[in-house]
């Protein structure tokens, strides 16, 4: 496998790989459909870009978010690797250049967002197309079990059919037995492997605090831990507030959300990667993507809504194995707002179709028509003209996009893309017919390459800057060399997106499955409910608690979390009795190894604190060593 060693020191600089990521590649490198379930910070796009570089042909990796997509194609850029996206909001001519360039260039690897799948163009170039192998990331979302359900994601198991004999790989952080049992039957998986890393992170101290005034122990806990930090906060807007608190209680903090202009959102994101600000106040929209391996705690203001989300978000403290925090804030009144939010979340048939019928009114868009257009929401505009409230429209969305009848992404940026439509002589007769083009044109040319082949992000000011032009005389020049045919000019857009995925239907005739509806309304309640009982919970191991409700067995006590801190302080520590018990185990093991639970029925005559807290002393001063399956071992 020097190979594969090779490509992972020349591109990311590692020596070495990460548990499971090289039997993870070496299946996907034999064909295997595999399936990986890695935490959050566990290196899961390494599984999947180190074969792709080893093998001929290109790479399809299927992924949801428009803004990690972005984020991976640049970073692979910038290591010298081929890639492109497409995903919905893109020009038809966009998406041709694209396709053009994985069957008859030298990509590596092409992003799709799954909803493209179903497009003819996508499906007539993926034929011809030389792929390697599918990647599909965040992969529960192809479970209706899983927390983050798309429907979208159902169509991925088509390219069985379109591309015979072409090997899987699916990638997710969080998943139950259920939900790996799904993914597995939904991709129609064959000769499949599975690789599951254990989901316990040593490193990370886990505690629930019970406050009622929150404000005040959130600055007990951020004076306590040194280092930068993340609170995520239920809505945006709680992050200013909160941030506000933060800084007159000179805390060096800033707010984050979905909402805030694109320059903004990247302007604080980099202040804080870059620990020129401590803190950040935000909703769920941050976090994703971002590799920061020293953030020291992340406290929630309140509970997430389910123990996936919980987990990945916490997962985002201590990628550098060192000690880090993940804390909980709960109180009461935290049950009564998540449970009435939750009945927000599920709106009647009546709602939905009422929310269609005004967003066909909104576009101008006839019955019939609109397959595949995109549309720049304003949902404050949208929802003020019909008289709706935004909480309900952009729940209606949901269940339009699990029915098939529209995507809709939330503030995604998309830079400024420019190509020449022309071919080098016609430009050239053009500058000489037309002077006052002549300088921005070379400059345009001096400044990115490629522009004849593909669409190429641009950045206006830097171009108006060398131009010599003002900005806004500069976006008028751009227009104008698109109206004359010279260049296709797409502005960048930040605004949330609607993208039909179907004709405009008749909303009254339209299909909603009411059924679907009751089915992942009770599944939340029973994700909520898991959510609640972690927050209240008060003998079981945190770390425990978590790892359980991922099907781990044979799980031990973290030895830090609040809980067991707790249960410490009620255990008698005798010396001839510890000396005792650990002779008897070194016996037991030097026979052969077992469980932790197994072990335990061997002394009944200990209760089940003082037990578990004596085997974590001689894991802990290396008598004994636990190994990834959970087995027992003399060290």
């Amino acid at each position: 496998m020097a190979d594969i060693q090779q490509i992972l020191k020349q591109y990311w600089g590692y020596d070495t790989f990460r548990p499971l990521q090289q039997d993870i590649i070496e299946s996907v490198l034999q064909g295997n459909d595999t399936l990986a379930l890695l935490p959050t910070g566990g290196g899961k796009s390494i599984c999947f870009q180190v074969p792709a570089l080893h093998l001929n042909g290109v790479c399809i990796v299927i992924s949801p978010l428009i803004a990690l997509m972005k984020d991976q194609v640049e970073n692979l850029k910038s290591r010298g690797i081929k890639a492109v996206a497409i995903f919905l909001g893109m020009s038809y001519r966009e998406i041709d250049i694209a396709l053009d360039n994985c069957i008859y260039g030298d990509v590596k690897f092409l992003y799709m967002s799954p909803e493209r799948l179903s497009t003819e163009i996508v499906k007539v170039r993926l034929r011809r197309m030389k792929v390697s192998f599918i990647a599909v990331d965040e992969a529960h979302c192809i479970s209706q079990w899983g927390y983050d359900f798309r429907p979208s994601y159902l169509k991925i198991a088509d390219l069985r059919e379109l591309l015979p004999g072409i090997s899987f790989l699916a990638l997710t952080a969080t998943a139950t037995k259920e939900v790996k049992e799904d993914i597995q039957a939904k991709l129609q998986f064959k000769n499949a492997r599975v690789f599951t890393k254990s989901f316990e992170r040593k490193n990370l101290v886990y505690a629930v605090r019970n406050a009622e005034n929150k404000h005040e122990k959130l600055l007990e806990i951020i004076n306590k831990i040194a280092g930068s930090g993340i609170v995520y906060v239920r809505n945006r807007r709680e992050t200013q507030e909160l941030a506000r608190f933060l800084w007159l209680n000179k805390i060096s903090a800033d707010f984050y959300h979905a909402g805030l202009p694109t320059a903004d959102r990247f302007k604080k994101q980099t202040a804080w990667i870059n620990n020129k600000l401590r803190v950040m106040v935000c909703t769920n929209a941050f976090g994703m993507g971002i590799d920061k391996p020293d953030v020291r705690f992340v406290v929630h203001y309140e509970p997430s809504d389910s123990i996936e989300s919980y987990y990945q978000e916490a997962g985002r403290a201590g990628r550098d194995e060192k000690k880090a925090f993940a804390v909980l804030l709960y109180c009461d009144a935290d049950r009564v707002e998540m449970e009435q939010k939750q009945q927000l979340s599920f709106p009647e048939v009546v709602d939905i179709r009422a929310v269609y019928q005004a967003l066909g009114n909104y576009f101008q868009l006839a019955i019939g028509a609109g397959e595949f257009l995109s549309y720049d929401l304003n949902i404050n505009e949208f929802c003020s003209r019909y008289n709706l409230k935004a909480v309900k429209v952009l729940n209606c969305f949901k269940f339009l996009e699990k029915d098939g009848y529209l995507s809709f992404n939330e503030g995604v940026f998309i830079s400024s893309r420019i190509k020449f439509v022309v071919n080098n002589d016609e430009l050239y007769r053009f500058q000489i017919a037309n002077a006052k083009f002549d300088i921005p044109i070379k400059i345009i040319l001096r400044s990115y390459g490629s522009l004849f082949d593909s669409y190429v992000s641009i950045d206006e000011k830097l171009l108006a800057s060398r131009t010599h032009i003002d900005y806004v005389t500069y976006i008028q020049l751009l227009k104008k060399l698109d109206e004359l045919g010279i260049i296709n000019y797409l502005p960048q857009s930040d605004c949330p997106r609607v993208t039909f995925l179907t004709p405009r239907a008749d909303a009254k005739n339209m299909f909603i499955n009411k059924a679907y509806i009751e089915e992942r309304k009770s599944n939340q309640e029973n994700k909520l409910a898991v959510m609640f009982k972690y927050a209240a919970e008060t003998d079981v191991c945190r770390s425990m608690f978590i790892r359980k409700y991922f099907d781990e067995i044979n799980t031990s006590p973290c030895g830090t979390c609040d809980i067991c801190i707790e249960s410490k302080k009620n255990v008698t520590i005798l010396e001839t009795d510890f000396n005792h018990f650990r002779n008897q185990i070194v016996v037991i093991l030097a026979e052969r190894t077992m469980t932790i639970d197994d072990l335990q029925q061997k002394f009944t005559q200990y209760p089940s604190e003082q037990f578990t807290y004596y085997i974590r002393l001689l894991i802990d001063d290396g008598t004994l060593f636990l190994s990834e399956n959970e087995i027992l071992n003399l060290a």
